[in-house]
């Protein structure tokens, strides 16, 4: 019985890039041998074990076959006589075809060192064509190592492209596609992954109401860069540099789907896209199944932000009923996430990335100075109505007092 380190690990320590799972592939061993030593086994469609002690992952080495649609349509064999060769050729990339023993020697039979070296992801077979999957796995990829100047080999975009015309991508499910799409916007470039899915032509499959921004026009004077696909991804890529959550770069990539929908005719203006652009984000949000906290601020940035870019003029009470309709009693946290992406539309525009966005801590300090109304500060006099009335009409003067005293840096 061997035992191999294998995939990401190997590559990301050839790499010099951080990484935490382990995963290990075992070569002439049996279900009943790891068993007999303390493992776990834990994989439904091949035999897969937890180690006894550090409860890292160690499946046995397989071979697969086409057997259906989509990525579940494979059968597996794993018998003592399947090699490490034999188990790495059904990986996706050859930098992740690789494996080191024990003692630090790399097995690299499809040279997954020589594209590490050229920065090149590469399928390591024909097989890559039959899952699906990997069509997001390597646009994932992509906007990882985009840092290190990866790129995708034309032969491997060509596969994805087959595979984005075959129809096999609508064998992928909603939560498969959203847990891809979750992690590739957490990558320091996740705007890579969607241009990557746009080159494959999967981009217009997966994500329908963002691949209709591209080629849509915008006025100049707000947006040098005009094209509305061009500026959602660098707007995105304001997120991905600022560290910002999950729920704010989804926000970020749907807040402009309205501006698919203009009229023709009104083109390069674009008004009422944020209520047009409601539709499309509840319908891409209800497809990919997102969490329901995810969807509620996709939605109300996508309505809002055109409030938020006119902050410094708006009246207090218009200030008010935007901070009621973002929840601030009882979601301060959304209010922050809001201004945090409207910061990132706001910056999102070629020449114009280095902009200062003073709206963005206005928005916060005028919530502040909301939330600093207590009900346990008003008269004691009041009684129904009153209370609500009152208290409203108190967090608007708070809200003018801080706007007449409030002075840009």
């Amino acid at each position: 019985m061997q035992v191999y380190l294998v995939g990401g690990a190997v590559r990301d320590q050839l790499l010099g890039h951080p990484y935490q799972e382990k995963d290990y592939v075992v070569v002439g061993a049996t279900p009943e041998q790891l068993l007999a030593q303390g493992y776990q086994p834990v994989g439904k469609d091949f035999p897969v074990f937890l180690h006894p002690i550090s409860k890292e992952e160690y499946a046995l080495a397989r071979t697969e076959r086409k057997s259906g649609q989509g990525y579940h349509g494979f059968e597996f064999y794993t018998d003592v006589d399947v090699s490490l060769e034999q188990d790495l050729i059904r990986r996706d990339l050859t930098i992740n075809a690789m494996a080191m023993d024990e003692h630090g020697q790399v097995y690299d039979p499809y040279h997954g060192q020589d594209d590490l070296n050229k920065k090149i992801l590469r399928h390591v077979s024909p097989a890559f064509a039959e899952d699906p999957l990997r069509v997001l796995r390597v646009a994932r990829f992509a906007a990882r190592y985009h840092t290190y100047g990866f790129r995708v080999a034309e032969e491997t975009l060509e596969l994805m492209r087959q595979l984005a015309e075959s129809g096999e991508l609508n064998c992928l499910t909603p939560e498969r596609i959203w847990k891809e799409t979750s992690r590739a916007l957490m990558e320091p470039h996740a705007d890579i992954y969607f241009e990557t899915l746009r080159q494959c032509q999967a981009l217009k499959v997966l994500f329908p109401q963002l691949d209709a921004l591209f080629g849509i026009p915008q006025r100049p004077e707000y947006h040098p860069e005009i094209d509305c696909g061009i500026h959602t991804l660098m707007a995105l890529q304001q997120a991905c540099q600022a560290d910002y959550s999950l729920e704010v770069r989804f926000a970020v990539l749907v807040h402009d789907l309205g501006k698919a929908l203009t009229p023709k005719e009104q083109l390069p203006r674009h008004i009422m896209h944020e209520e047009r652009g409601l539709a499309p984000v509840t319908e891409l949000c209800e497809r990919l199944k997102v969490p329901t906290h995810i969807r509620l601020l996709a939605q109300v940035v996508c309505k809002e932000h055109l409030k938020c870019h006119q902050l410094l003029q708006l009246k207090p009470g218009t200030i008010w009923r935007l901070l009621q309709r973002l929840d601030v009693m009882r979601r301060p946290e959304r209010v922050k996430a809001f201004a945090q992406a409207c910061k990132c539309d706001a910056k999102g525009r070629l020449g114009l990335e280095d902009r200062d966005y003073p709206q963005a801590d206005f928005l916060l300090e005028a919530m502040q100075a909301v939330r600093n109304v207590k009900v346990q500060d008003l008269p004691k006099e009041l009684q129904g109505s009153e209370i609500g009335e009152y208290l409203i009409n108190k967090r608007i003067e708070a809200i003018a007092t801080f706007k007449q005293g409030y002075h840009l840096n």
